[in-house]
């Protein structure tokens, strides 16, 4: 199940854990990525408040938490290869896994069809 923020992240939900990054038309819109900054193992995260950093030869963005939840694992690889956040950015590209403190947020985040929309 995925689900999408106005921000331009995703998350894919496994059990009580979800996986976070950044959409393909957020990664279009960057450009060729050279850096990825990432939250910590077992940082606790406001949905809402900036997470991670992405950062283009174009400008940096900032990554939204899209839940309330800890980090329980980052994705190494896109820090070293920041390019496969932006070549792969719903797969291999993935920035964190966070365990969601408050599931009812689920809510509040759009299915694949509404993002669409959002973005024509």
């Amino acid at each position: 199940m995925l689900k999408y923020t106005d921000e331009h992240e995703w998350l894919r939900l496994e059990g009580d854990v979800a996986t976070v990054g950044i959409t393909d038309h957020a990664a279009e819109q960057l450009g060729d990525l050279v850096f990825v900054e990432l939250p910590k193992v077992g940082a606790t995260l406001t949905k809402g408040a900036a997470a991670a950093v992405v950062e283009s030869v174009k400008a940096a963005s900032d990554v939204y938490a899209p839940v309330d939840g800890e980090v329980t694992e980052v994705n190494e690889d896109a820090v070293s290869n920041p390019e496969s956040v932006g070549t792969d950015p719903q797969g291999a590209g993935w920035l964190y896994r966070v365990r969601l403190s408050d599931p009812s947020q689920l809510d509040g985040l759009m299915d694949e069809a509404a993002y669409r929309a959002l973005v024509g």
